[in-house]
């Protein structure tokens, strides 16, 4: 019998794929990730191990490989502020099994930090869902004479340019939090860029500069040991963490400069395997044991989804963008 179809099946059959090929596109792509994860998935850490990012990061992991059965692996790849590691992410195969960390610093301060990046926030990546977020903590030495922030602002307008501030970096959240106070209060003083925390720490423990932005795990351990004094937290709300802490915004109304993460992947990741990553991101910020390990280190689990997600990022790019041109903070 002869089984080849008709010429004029044929031409039809031709005529109509180009047609088809759309919808059979959508089809594999919401049927891919079905199953994910069915093998070990590598997280990138685009900071150095040992800091507060890969201590929470490595929490998160280790909720994420006990809800799904396989194993999430951190891998650092630091450098360029995190430019490098995100670069590898966004470089990386949309097939969801290489994530990382993304946040404000890759995705709301970047794009108007660095002259230019090898990678577009908006285009090549796709934002999943949040982790956590962590206040910064604005600290003096003990022998500046102000307890309040009412009093630290007086202080300042009194002796404008006499007094010095602290930071992780230039560009860097906490640099960022020192500009949005110097523009609400009205007040001038000098930012001191550090490379990294512990640094500065030592010099505003020294005396050497007057006060300091930073995340709270640190700076809040050396004020319980009396060696620096909390003023005030610059979330838009008191921290649960410490909430006898007063917020900046409770004296300067508006006032709001924290870290926030999130999981991020490639552009492209199919869209079965983003609602089951968020999915599984959910559960492991609302696990109780998550929630108390991350209080533990000063920072607080974030349930954010993806919509939700990309706006609130798009948001944080326009409200930072004219701060960081005005702070003329710079990157080496």
């Amino acid at each position: 019998m002869n089984r080849e179809m008709p010429p004029t099946l044929r031409r039809r059959a031709l005529l109509a794929t180009p047609l088809l090929l759309p919808h059979l596109a959508r089809a594999q792509g919401g049927a891919a990730g079905a199953d994910w994860p069915n093998r070990p998935v590598r997280y990138i850490n685009p900071y150095p191990a040992g800091g507060p990012t890969d201590t929470l990061s490595r929490l998160y992991c280790a909720k994420m490989s006990e809800l799904t059965g396989q194993q999430f692996v951190v891998e650092n790849r630091a450098g360029a502020g995190g430019n490098v590691g995100s670069d590898f992410v966004a470089k990386s195969q949309p097939d969801g099994y290489t994530i990382g960390l993304g946040g404000i610093a890759s995705h709301a301060i970047a794009p108007t930090l660095y002259p230019s990046l090898p990678f577009d926030v908006e285009r090549d990546f796709t934002l999943v869902a949040g982790i956590w977020q962590l206040p910064n903590l604005l600290a003096v030495h003990p022998s500046i004479p102000a307890t309040t922030t009412a009093e630290l602002i007086a202080l300042l307008k009194a002796n404008p340019g006499k007094y010095s501030f602290g930071s992780a970096g230039s560009g860097t959240t906490l640099h960022l939090a020192g500009e949005m106070f110097k523009q609400l209060a009205g007040v001038e003083m000098q930012h001191i860029p550090y490379r990294g925390s512990a640094p500065a720490q030592v010099d505003l423990m020294a005396g050497r500069v007057a006060m300091m932005f930073d995340n709270m795990p640190g700076t809040l351990a050396l004020s319980r040991d009396g060696k620096v004094r909390p003023i005030a937290v610059t979330s838009l709300a008191r921290s649960p963490v410490a909430p006898e802490i007063p917020a900046i915004s409770e004296t300067l109304p508006g006032f709001d400069v924290i870290s926030w993460t999130c999981v991020s992947g490639p552009a492209g990741l199919p869209r079965r395997m983003v609602e089951r990553l968020a999915a599984f991101t959910r559960r492991a910020v609302q696990s109780a044991d998550l929630v108390q390990a991350y209080f533990n280190q000063g920072a607080m689990a974030w349930d954010i989804q993806s919509e939700e997600l990309n706006l609130y990022a798009a948001a944080q790019r326009a409200r930072l963008a004219p701060l960081i041109r005005a702070s003329g903070a710079k990157v080496d």
